[in-house]
């Protein structure tokens, strides 16, 4: 009984009541019935103004308290949602404290889940995209060594395949490095001002032979003979724009064209890389920049590639403060984009920034 706000709250309404009625015994002339009418007043406050106290004040939140640490227990952290009230109560300080401490350890745990499950995810990637080339080139060699090497045709064909084979593994392996030091921070951007249109037509001439493979056009647009300038790390925009580039030959149907356009602000220079091809699920676009994922597996296999292009064009633009940006429908195609820094015509080198 004694164990709630109300069973307190009597005990102590009868202790105030009884002094209360025997300090009155003190004053003379009193009459026998204010004895009685003092008592159940001085009981009848007490317990109601002790019981509010002890429920609103105490109870209460020790209950809370109890609750919370229940459901710690079980890990059910559904009642946590973001909170802020203040409050000069010490027991609801202390429950804001649990509160704010379980919030915290759930996102902990939710980023712990995330993280391992993208730990699991990648490992069975990176092991699925190194085993393809080493397969590949181990069945040449291994063909080759069971007699095939004699034949003259088929021992360069079959050299010239695993050849082929090891360069896609330095290349995903490259890769991979590249994605590792940008996350670590081991890889630091140099800023300065470049000719942005120049870089993006360097890129477009590189990609040049393959896509003519598969007669496709690289067009740029606009009129920038006299310059367009950007402040970021040109040899890291290089590789963003040949990465979009190939990525755009890769899934344009054979006859189409890649175009690449820029549109300058005051202080920003977007640049936009847009194909005519196959386009992107709606489903798919918020995941196109993890890495190894692909929209269609089996289709890419064919097509070739890492798998990290993309992972890296996200890693290089963020790492520029800005965001890559995807318009994608399908069979109508896709476009790229991302921002930089406007820069300004140099006649020479002026500095670089590093950081």
């Amino acid at each position: 009984m004694f164990a709630s706000s109300k069973g307190v709250a009597v005990l102590l309404g009868i202790c105030i009541a009884t002094i209360t009625t025997a300090f009155l015994y003190l004053v003379p002339g009193v009459p026998q019935y204010a004895f009685l009418i003092v008592f159940i007043l001085s009981f009848a406050s007490s317990y109601l103004l002790i019981n509010i106290l002890l429920e609103f004040f105490f109870f209460r939140e020790i209950s809370n308290m109890y609750d919370i640490l229940d459901k710690l227990r079980s890990e059910d952290f559904s009642f946590i949602n973001e909170t802020s009230n203040k409050t000069k109560n010490p027991f609801k300080k202390i429950n804001q404290e649990i509160y704010s401490y379980a919030s915290i350890k759930q996102k902990e745990i939710n980023e712990l889940k995330k993280l391992e499950a993208f730990r699991r995810e990648f490992l069975a990637d990176v092991s699925h995209e190194l085993k393809t080339p080493i397969f590949a080139a181990q069945g040449f060699v291994l063909t080759l060594l069971d007699g095939a090497i004699k034949d003259k045709n088929v021992r360069t064909k079959f050299l010239k395949k695993a050849a082929k084979s090891l360069e896609g593994l330095d290349m995903l392996l490259d890769d991979l490095l590249t994605i590792s030091q940008m996350e670590t921070g081991e890889i630091k951007m140099k800023f300065s001002h470049f000719n942005l249109f120049e870089t993006a037509q360097d890129a477009a001439d590189q990609l040049e032979s393959k896509a003519e493979k598969k007669n496709i056009s690289i067009l740029i647009e606009g009129d920038y003979n006299q310059g367009l300038y950007a402040y970021a790390d040109q040899q890291r925009i290089f590789q963003v724009i040949i990465n979009l580039i190939s990525n755009a030959i890769k899934y344009t149907k054979e006859g189409g064209k890649v175009e690449i356009s820029f549109e300058a602000g005051k202080n920003e220079v977007t640049t936009y890389v847009k194909d005519d091809g196959i386009g992107i699920p709606p489903e798919h676009i918020k995941r196109i920049f993890e890495r190894f994922y692909r929209v269609d597996k089996s289709r890419s296999k064919v097509k070739g590639g890492t798998g990290l292009g993309l992972a890296i064009v996200k890693h290089i633009i963020e790492a520029h403060n800005f965001k890559v940006g995807v318009i994608s429908t399908i069979n109508e195609g896709s476009t790229f984009s991302f921002k930089l820094k406007k820069g300004q015509e140099v006649q020479k080198e002026l500095y670089e920034e590093e950081y």
